[in-house]
This record gives C-alpha cells, sequence and structure tokens, in this order.
C-alpha cells in the first residue's frame, strides 16, 4: 500500500536541486594537513621548548634552595629553644611526638621535554562537514536530480548549533531555514529547530558537544528529508485488510470470487512505483466492477435466493474495508450508507456489529 504525497508533481517535472549555506566546512583532508603544520611547528619549537624548561628548573632550584634554607634556620630556632628546657620539659614534648626534627624539601629532578612524536588526528573530535556533502544528503524519492535545471529547487541555511544550560540540564536549537520553489514559485519558506530542545541531563561543560552536535544536524537532515518526502513523494504503508469470501458452491458466486481475486492480487502490487500502481488500479478496479454487478443481482426480501442479504453484507463490509484502506472516504461512506439503509434485511453478528462501529468511526473520522 502506498499514501499519495501531499503534492503531486507530473512524471516528466520530477526533479530537485538543493544548495545548502551553512557553518560547516571541514574535510578530513583539512584536519590532516592542518596537524602536520602542528607538528612541524612543535618540532620547529622545540630547542626552544627544551632551553624554557631549563630556565624554568633553574629557577626552581632557586626556590627550593631559599626552602631549605628556612626549614635548617626554623629547626634551628626550634632546637635552641627545646634544648634550653628543663628535662622534664623536654621528656613530656618527646613522648608527644613534639621534638623538633630537621624536615627538607625534596629537591626538584630535571626532565628534559620528550621531542615531538606525530600521532594521526581523531577525526572523531571534529564535525567532518561542508555544504556539498550536506546538500547531497538531502534527497526526494522518485524525483531525479536536476543539475541546476529541478523543477523543484531548495535552499536550506542551516546554523551553528547552540548549546544551553537549564537546570543542570542540556538544550539545544539549531535553527533551519528551508524554502522551497517549484517551477520558480516560491511554496515554501519556514524554519525550523528555533526552540531548545532537551539533549541531555547532564550540564553543556559534561556533555561530548562534538558528538552532541553531530547528532543533531544528522537529525535536522532526516527531518527535511523526511518532510520532502511527504510532500512529493508516495509513501510506503503497511496496512492489513480483511476481505471476506462466500462459500462458492457449485460455482453461483464465480463472479464475486473472481473480484476477490483481482482485487487482493492487485493490493499486493501498490508501492511507491506510479506505472506499477496505475495497473495495480486496474485490475482493482476490475474487481470493483464484478462485485458491484453481483450487488445488482441483490433480492432482499428473499433468504433463500443465491444473491441474498448475506451475501450484500459480505460485498458492502469488503467495499467499506477496501475504500478505507486506499483512503477513499466517499466511495467508502458510500457503501457504508447502502448498508446501514439495508440493516433490517442484514443479520449482522455481535463481532460484525462491534467491526461494523469501527468502520463508522474511520469512515466519519475528520483529519
Amino acid at each position: 500500500m502506498f499514501q499519495s504525497p501531499k503534492v503531486v508533481i507530473e512524471e516528466a517535472n520530477k526533479t530537485f536541486d538543493v544548495h545548502v549555506s551553512s557553518p560547516y566546512n571541514l574535510t578530513a583532508n583539512e584536519i590532516y594537513e592542518q596537524s602536520k603544520i602542528d607538528h612541524q611547528n612543535d618540532l620547529d619549537n622545540y630547542d626552544d621548548v627544551v632551553k624554557q624548561s631549563e630556565t624554568d628548573y633553574q629557577d626552581v632550584l632557586k626556590n627550593f634552595a631559599e626552602e631549605e634554607k628556612r626549614a635548617k634556620e626554623k629547626f634551628k630556632t626550634e632546637d635552641e629553644a627545646f634544648n634550653k628546657m628543663s628535662l622534664l620539659e623536654r621528656l613530656t614534648l618527646i613522648d608527644q611526638g613534639k621534638k623538633p626534627k630537621l624536615v627538607l624539601p625534596t629537591k626538584p629532578m630535571y626532565y628534559k621535554p620528550n621531542a615531538p612524536v606525530y600521532r594521526e588526528p581523531n577525526l572523531n573530535n571534529y564535525i567532518i562537514i561542508d555544504n556539498n556533502v550536506l546538500a547531497s544528503q538531502i534527497n526526494i524519492p522518485q524525483f531525479k536530480k536536476g543539475n541546476g535545471n529541478g523543477y523543484v529547487n531548495i535552499n536550506l541555511s542551516v546554523s551553528q548549533v547552540n548549546f544551553q544550560d537549564n537546570a543542570g540540564q542540556t538544550y539545544a536549537k539549531q535553527p533551519t531555514r528551508l524554502q522551497i520553489k517549484e517551477n520558480g514559485a516560491v511554496k515554501i519558506d519556514e524554519t525550523f529547530f528555533n526552540e531548545f530542545k532537551f539533549i541531555a541531563s547532564s550540564p553543556t561543560n559534561s556533555i561530548n558537544a562534538v558528538q552532541e552536535e553531530k547528532r543533531h544536524l544528522e537529525s535536522v537532515v532526516k527531518f527535511i528529508n523526511t518532510y520532502l518526502s511527504e510532500r512529493y513523494s508516495n509513501q510506503e504503508q503497511v496496512r492489513t485488510i480483511k476481505l471476506t469470501t462466500i462459500k462458492n458452491n457449485k460455482n453461483k458466486y464465480d463472479d464475486i470470487e473472481k473480484g476477490h481475486i483481482y482485487i487482493t492480487t492487485n493490493l499486493k502490487k501498490l508501492s511507491t512505483d506510479e506505472k506499477r500502481n496505475a495497473e495495480a488500479f486496474k485490475g482493482i478496479e476490475n474487481g470493483v466492477e464484478l462485485w458491484t454487478k453481483a450487488l445488482q443481482k441483490i433480492d432482499f426480501k428473499n433468504s433463500k435466493a443465491d444473491y441474498n442479504a448475506k451475501v450484500a453484507k459480505n460485498l458492502y463490509m469488503n467495499f467499506i474495508r477496501l475504500y478505507l484502506a486506499l483512503d477513499n472516504k466517499i466511495e467508502a461512506e458510500k457503501y457504508l450508507n447502502n448498508l446501514q439503509e439495508h440493516l433490517v434485511e442484514i443479520d449482522l453478528s455481535s463481532n460484525e456489529q462491534r467491526e461494523l462501529s469501527g468502520l463508522e468511526k474511520s469512515v466519519y473520522k475528520t483529519n
């Protein structure tokens, strides 16, 4: 089964072009090139780094000498005061672990900085994409690229992701303007993702901003593709249709059985391919014609007639089910009205009454 698009474009005009503007313009080659430049700069600056580390070490040594001097002076003062105490006072301090001790700072060691070693950059730490790549990800199913002269022209303007903290959680927005022209005329000009939405249950300084921005950008592309697909393309839909049959004893109901075969066989052929669908609908119409003619034979007042109220019930219910599945509520309502007019003659089981109630709701439901 399929659902028709919101806007039907003639087959000959099913072409489109995409232009994207965004702050994203980074490629993997650029990352590798910059990484090599940064590494060469590190090599060029290595001697200066070593010299600076030696100078810094000498400063640390000076600080160490001063701290060592202060420690010795402190001990000398405390030791002299200790020795002037009485024996009892000294023993008391010794028992309390308060006898003066010389505590010297640890002499710092010099560690020469390691020579720079080149490492490949981790591409996961970057958003590697540009406008051309983004444009290539935008697609309309069943359409072809127009090479600059597409009937549908798509202009997409994507902003940088804006993260925001709120009560310890992260929210984000990425205003994205979509403008669509059909044969040169502007049909759509809307901005999406303009409101902050929940991203993570932790603050912005705790999230992997690059990965979150990647995911958000992917969701933008997915949304735009879905929007375009629903507007211009046939949509695959999985639906289950229960079409009941009548026991064809002595071939009395060959016409109804043939109609059932026509309809069920061709329902399975429906897809997003319009040519295939055209053939399938012809087959369905053949089945509908056979069922319609069978309805004309119904004798509601004669329960023993071959084409009696029980046969009519089967056909009416099948017609309603069929047209609801095909999103044709006008035809579904027509057969529902016909069935309701003959409910005096038609007996419905409790299950059939429940089903009919559900079918009525579907027919009268407004989208």
